[in-house]
């Protein structure tokens, strides 16, 4: 509605009456009139349950979303199918589903009947279901007596299939009033060019031949009864039976800056880039710039109305961002587009509007695709002399096998351009390979999938810096408290590090430094590394914003998501307040999952993301900061109990008997599985053995069920090891158990019991610690 809830019921707690406060967007009605609209406004919301295997598609009482997208139209059919194109999904409307149980030649008896057992289901893709009943037959009434939705909705629909039939029995219009009719529908360019065996681009050439454009309405709280002054807008196709279609966009005259923001928020893809869009706009605006909002995502601060100069809700498609800018170009300058700041979503947009003649801001397209080409990406490293772990890439599943032959399990396996480690995982041997390979490959599509040697035991290690292509500064370098093998945003981290020596962070500020002006990179860069035996292997590199960009610039104090975007467009970093990442305080980032949400998903933690938020923990020193981001994140150490304790072979270290040692000293009890027990016994650390799941009963599971543990120290491998501790993991979960899956980490779990005994956590601002 463009009515800012939060704002006003603040100025109400506070004393004013609605009477006295002023609507910001007409800025001459008061707030206590309410809003009136003339759109269109739908919400979807994203789900992610491809993230974890073994979760019921189905939606509860319980929410399972991870995001939503909106969007804005004048008419529902032209609201919902921009939507479901917001979603970055793959969708471009309300595209086909399969349908199980249904293929070609299947008796109509048996389609009704599939096809009505699937609509039964509350599947995220129900309403897209609906739509495909249509296509199979059923009736608006039949589809309503399984879903319950709404006849008015189903109605809508089905006159967007009755369409999509007749485009495909017809072709694309040749007539302007009927390309028209079809763009007021919603139906995108994709979709258009799906259901007429075309492609995209030469529907939108159709389309510019006959002049048919979207306008752009403004968001006014009124429905245009008094003027908008807040350029808050979306876009509509109208007809032009008045004789003139209408575009409030009305471009400024100013130097322009347009930002891409990140979409419906996902897992691996969040609010952190939001942060980092939000920042640019404020340090552009700083600089005096006119900044420019493209984002469709209503969670967001950057899709506030007062964030940016102007904000365009639309979504995050090359059609609407290539209509958006046509129109901006109309008045002023401008500048650039930053495609760096909103995670995947924009970069995958850089190359094709740099081929649209549009000026990208910061690092190059081609610099972008240099650092995701496994081959280009190697021969700079050798350039630079830098390692990287021995690794080949697949284009079929017979090259994956030779591949893997050549080095080694266990290894890496994922597919080119993902985020949020989407089907990456950790594969052991030839049976494993063969499971996973088609998967890996469905998802690449085109590109090939990267097979690495899995480094076992090294320390991970992220970089973030920023670089004007002569200078580069270091913001911060994070320790991980979880060991390589571990997705970095399911991680916790600490800032500085707090095991790594002082030559070793130099020698990685170095090689961070080699590689960004190696890429050429201008703007923020991260650099994920892994030290294993002392040597320093990078793992991978994003020339763009990263997840931990508003932890580092919290940590540090320094708004380095601005200073960034100030360096892209084109001052000098010499120039800049740049701050220094040693501090005196340590800052300890954790993870929060929701695994809570996903009965029967395994916990174990691997290289596919899977957290949906995170906390930070700061204080003087390492083990509390990390008490203090446990408690942060809803994990409650106890102060006494009993510690189940079952380590894999290469755990056996001084690590796992270092947190041993504190926990007994702690007054804990120890139970350990056999091989555990005596490694703990040999070192002088007093372990009562427990049976393993399949070893007899009692064992550890019947003494959880019991409330005979208080804190888990469980580290596996291999699959049969993961299979026979799931139901530990569980058990953990339900009974709200710290459970703690790395050696690293149970050690500093340790560590922040220990440091609770010595007095109250102290609170702290964070304006003290950066004083």
């Amino acid at each position: 509605t463009g009515f800012p809830i939060a704002k006003i019921a603040a100025k109400l707690a506070v004393g004013y009456t609605l009477d006295e406060l002023d609507n910001d967007i007409t800025q001459v009605t008061p707030a206590s009139f309410e809003p009136t609209i003339d759109y269109v406004v739908t919400k979807i919301p994203r789900f992610a349950f491809e993230k974890f295997p073994g979760a019921e598609p189905l939606l509860t009482t319980a929410m399972k979303s991870v995001g939503e997208a909106m969007a804005i139209g004048r008419t529902f059919h032209e609201s919902v199918q921009k939507t479901l194109c917001s979603l970055e999904t793959g969708l471009t409307g309300f595209d086909e589903v399969e349908i199980d149980g249904v293929g070609e030649g299947t008796p109509l008896a048996e389609v009704k009947a599939a096809v009505t057992k699937a609509l039964s289901l509350r599947t995220p893709d129900r309403l897209r279901v609906a739509a495909q009943a249509m296509r199979h037959g059923l009736s608006d009434d039949e589809i309503a007596a399984v879903t319950a939705y709404d006849p008015w909705f189903l109605a809508r629909i089905r006159e967007i299939v009755d369409e999509e039939a007749r485009l495909r029995e017809e072709g694309l219009p040749r007539s302007e009033a009927e390309l028209r009719r079809l763009k007021m529908m919603g139906f995108s360019d994709a979709r258009l060019a799906t259901l007429t065996a075309r492609t995209e681009t030469s529907v939108r050439a159709e389309r510019q031949r006959f002049n048919v454009r979207p306008v752009f309405k403004r968001i006014d709280t009124c429905a245009a009864e008094f003027e908008a002054q807040t350029p808050y807008m979306y876009s509509t196709y109208e007809a032009d039976a008045m004789g003139f279609t209408e575009c409030e966009a009305r471009p400024s005259a100013r130097n322009k800056v347009v930002i891409l923001g990140g979409g419906p928020n996902r897992i691996g893809q969040g609010i952190e880039f939001d942060y980092c869009c939000c920042h640019a706009c404020f340090a552009l605006s700083d600089a005096g710039y006119e900044t420019i909002m493209v984002n469709c995502n209503p969670e967001t601060v950057s899709t506030d109305y007062d964030t940016s100069d102007r904000l365009y809700f639309e979504p995050l498609t090359l059609e609407n961002v290539l209509e958006i800018l046509r129109v901006e170009q109309e008045n002023g300058t401008l500048k650039g587009v930053i495609v760096q700041f909103g995670g995947q979503t924009p970069l995958k947009l850089a190359n094709a509007l740099h081929d649209a003649g549009i000026p990208i801001l910061g690092t190059s397209p081609d610099a972008i695709d240099l650092a995701e080409d496994r081959e280009r990406f190697q021969q700079l490293l050798m350039k630079l002399e830098l390692k990287q772990p021995v690794n080949g890439l697949a284009r079929s599943p017979r090259e994956a096998e030779e591949v893997a032959k050549r080095i080694g399990y266990p290894l890496v396996i994922r597919p080119s351009y993902v985020l949020g480690g989407r089907a990456m995982e950790i594969v052991r041997d030839d049976a494993h390979l063969q499971r996973y390979i088609s998967e890996a490959v469905h998802v690449s599509g085109e590109n090939p999938v990267l097979l690495d040697s899995y480094l076992t035991g090294a320390v991970e290690v992220d970089v973030d810096a920023i670089s004007d292509g002569i200078d580069v500064h270091v913001a911060g370098v994070m320790e991980h408290i979880e060991e390589a093998g571990v997705h970095s945003g399911d991680s916790a981290c600490a800032l500085p590090p707090y095991s790594l020596s002082p030559e070793t962070v130099d020698l990685l500020k170095e090689q961070t430094r080699a590689l960004a002006l190696g890429l050429n990179v201008v703007g923020l860069m991260n650099v994920q590394f892994a030290i294993k035996d002392g040597e320093i292997f990078v793992l991978e590199v994003n020339p763009r914003a990263s997840r931990t960009v508003p932890f580092v610039a919290k940590a540090v104090g320094s708004p380095i998501a601005g200073l960034a975007a100030r360096v892209m467009a084109g001052e000098p970093l010499a120039n800049l307040p740049v701050k220094s990442p040693d501090i005196s305080h340590i800052a300890v980032k954790e993870a929060v999952m929701p695994f809570n949400r996903f009965p029967g998903v395994d916990t174990i933690l691997g290289p596919e993301m899977r957290s949906t938020g995170e906390v930070m923990g700061l204080d003087r020193s390492f083990s509390r900061a990390f008490l203090k981001a446990q408690l942060g994140a809803g994990t409650a150490l106890p102060t006494q109990g009993t510690v189940f304790v079952s380590v894999k072979d290469s755990d056996k270290d001084e690590l796992m008997l270092e947190a041993a040692r504190i926990m007994t000293g702690l007054g804990f009890k120890l139970v350990a599985t056999g091989g555990t027990a005596s490694f703990l016994t040999e070192n002088g650390i007093a372990a009562t053995r427990v049976n393993k799941v399949y070893e007899g009963r009692p064992d550890i599971v019947d003494l959880m069920k019991d409330g005979g543990v208080q804190v888990v120290f469980n580290t596996t491998e291999g699959a049969q090891s993961i299979a026979d501790s799931r139901e530990i993991r569980a058990l953990a979960l339900s009974g709200k158990i710290p459970y703690f899956t790395t050696a690293a980490g149970s050690r500093a779990a340790a560590l922040a019991m220990q440091n609770r005994l010595d007095g109250e956590l102290e609170v702290m601002a964070l304006q003290e610690l950066q004083a």
